[in-house]
């Protein structure tokens, strides 16, 4: 007798698996991954060689600790097709990072592996809300970026209608809400509040739409900012993360219990690393996630190094789902801000802006180095109502917010206020960090 779940689960076999037969499953991909990479991918097999590691030797799941870590640098070292393992005929879709702090990333798809991506996809759009009859605005980007394309074939797997409008020309997305009754809309989460903002601006009551759930990526962000996010747009607003190198968004994903995402670890295996030692840590810790993508064929990749800051939820998810669910992304282990000794993550910061009744949730962090003291400005906007009201009151605003960060980070920080609409807005990810410092 099939056994009933609180929501609708796109793939009841595999994503509610008991843990055993997982591990017996993961062990197995394991292997055949390993010994893949060794024979066709030569930085594997170098890498493989130097620690005197052969593939032969992995019998459980914790042998995966003797492997080699493979890094951005990696990729960037071997661009663009060197860390490919299937020749350019069997690749039928390339995608790169942008490149702007260096070369792109360069990741190919075979079809398979674009039907495993449609597979993760459709699985995090119904956990996420969508469902067959749904409308999906697509809001992310289409192009070598992986948003966009992503969230689509995985609307189509599932049945779903997707627009796939793409980013920015913001008042056409409110239109074409209005008008095509859109339900579920996909985008960055700082780009939902900004169509928030002007959804209101506009005169048009947020509540008269059809939009019931949002799947926000792309950018950390915080639970303070999903609260804002459900006030401001009535929706239930999902997390959901992934990256190009290990396939792009799907990789895991928040269900409506909004506990965690659920990272599908049949074809995505996670460790949580201390960044510093490299050492596993425990179930429950904040540490580097770690990547092993089990089943991919175009560029499969052996414990890659995300940056990613989170832990693994520890218990069961009352969804049903038996995969491990990851805590929302607490920052990156690489831009990390060491402010007078103290590590200082954007999304702490704005956890405490939102809430601040005087402020809007949009900001930029300023790093400067004065007489070798490192000084952090935050410049964020004032609501209209405190703007227009008298420089007391602005005064006031100003040593609240510089109290809170102080309460919540135990360092002093120059606070400064500014003009509603002053913060540059984003359609793609927004630039949090000014680091001015020639460290």
């Amino acid at each position: 007798m099939a056994k009933d779940f609180p929501y609708p689960i796109w793939n009841v076999e595999m994503e509610t698996m008991d843990l055993e037969t997982r591990k017996t499953l993961q062990l197995y991909r394991l292997k055949e991954l390993a010994a893949y990479v060794y024979e066709r991918v030569p930085f594997y097999k170098k890498k493989f060689d130097e620690m005197g590691v052969r593939p032969s030797e992995i019998k459980s799941l914790s042998d995966i600790t003797a492997l080699p870590f493979t890094t951005k640098a990696d990729l960037r070292d071997n661009y663009p097709y060197a860390m490919f393992a299937v020749p350019m005929d069997d690749i039928v879709r390339i995608h790169a990072s942008s490149g702007t702090t260096g070369k792109p990333t360069v990741v190919g798809y075979t079809q398979e592996d674009i039907d495993t991506w449609s597979e993760v996809m459709a699985r995090s759009l119904m956990s996420g809300g969508a469902t067959r009859k749904s409308i999906v605005q697509n809001a992310y980007g289409y192009g070598l970026f992986t948003g966009g394309l992503g969230v689509h074939y995985g609307a189509e797997l599932m049945g779903a209608s997707v627009i796939p409008i793409s980013g920015g020309n913001t008042a056409r997305q409110i239109l074409i809400l209005q008008d095509f009754g859109s339900d579920v809309i996909t985008c960055t989460p700082s780009y939902s509040l900004f169509l928030a903002e002007e959804i209101e601006k506009a005169g048009i009551d947020p509540k008269s739409l059809k939009l019931r759930h949002g799947i926000f990526g792309a950018e950390p962000w915080t639970e303070a900012m999903r609260m804002e996010i459900e006030k401001r747009l009535p929706i239930t607003a999902i997390n959901i993360y992934g990256l190009s190198e290990i396939i792009g968004p799907g990789v895991a994903n928040e269900c409506m219990e909004q506990k965690g995402m659920h990272i599908y670890d049949d074809h995505f295996y996670p460790e949580i690393i201390n960044p510093e030692t490299c050492e596993p840590v425990k179930d429950g810790e904040l540490g580097e996630l770690v990547i092993t993508t089990l089943t991919k064929k175009g560029i499969p990749l052996i414990r890659y190094r995300t940056r990613d800051l989170t832990r693994i939820i520890p218990g069961e998810c009352p969804c049903g789902r038996t995969h491990p669910r990851l805590d929302r992304i607490m920052g990156r282990s690489d831009d990390m801000l060491i402010i007078r000794g103290v590590n200082v993550f954007p999304s702490q910061i704005e956890e405490v802006l939102v809430g601040i009744e005087e402020v809007a949730p949009h900001y930029q962090l300023i790093v400067e180095r004065d007489h070798n003291l490192d000084v952090l400005t935050v410049m964020v906007e004032v609501n209209d109502k405190l703007f227009s009201d008298e420089i007391k009151g602005l005064e006031a605003a100003e040593k609240k917010v510089a109290h809170a960060i102080h309460q919540m980070l135990g360092i002093s920080v120059n606070v400064k206020l500014v003009e509603p609409k002053t913060v540059a807005r984003s359609e793609g990810k927004a630039k949090r960090v000014i680091d001015n410092r020639k460290l």
